[in-house]
């Protein structure tokens, strides 16, 4: 009895520390989660739905993350960069983002056929990716084949 009563004490002991040593760490969160939302609300006019029920602790750095990739800087376009992401969108699929990425694609001025052409080309990945896997083909025999490929492309392109 005396062990299961030390037992406890340990366990309640260990508790009150966390307890203790988190609450300013919480605290740190909910004011950055503040924050971002603060950058969301300046950025979209609102905190979009998908940030308000991410958990509260993870949602100043996915805004961070989420917004990074929306920066000028990036080194691939936004247009290009959410023609990509309508691509994946389309193989998940995910009606939320099929619908935000064809939005925003278009805004950054993804023309219809270039919207057709980014699900096309995700279709035809999904394909043969379907295929190769359902084979079980060696990827290193895929990859000696695909590198006999490539050279021979760049031979007949050096050639004209």
């Amino acid at each position: 009895m005396n062990k299961a009563l030390k037992s406890t004490t340990r366990v309640l002991a260990i508790c009150v520390a966390v307890l203790i040593f988190a609450t300013p760490l919480l605290a740190q969160e909910s004011d950055a989660s503040k924050e971002a939302e603060a950058e969301m609300e300046a950025a979209f006019g609102t905190v979009p739905v998908m940030f308000e029920v991410y958990p509260d602790h993870l949602r100043a750095n996915a805004w961070k993350w989420f917004a990074a990739t929306l920066s000028p800087d990036a080194p691939i376009p936004t247009k290009y960069n959410e023609l990509m992401s309508l691509a994946v969108a389309s193989q998940i699929p995910c009606d939320y983002c099929v619908y935000a990425h064809t939005t925003m694609a278009r805004m950054f001025g993804a023309t219809d056929a270039e919207i057709q052409a980014a699900v096309a080309a995700a279709a035809v990945t999904r394909h043969w990716s379907t295929v190769l896997n359902g084979a079980e083909v060696p990827l290193d025999e895929f990859k000696k084949e695909w590198d006999e490929i490539l050279a021979h492309l760049k031979k007949q392109s050096e050639a004209k």
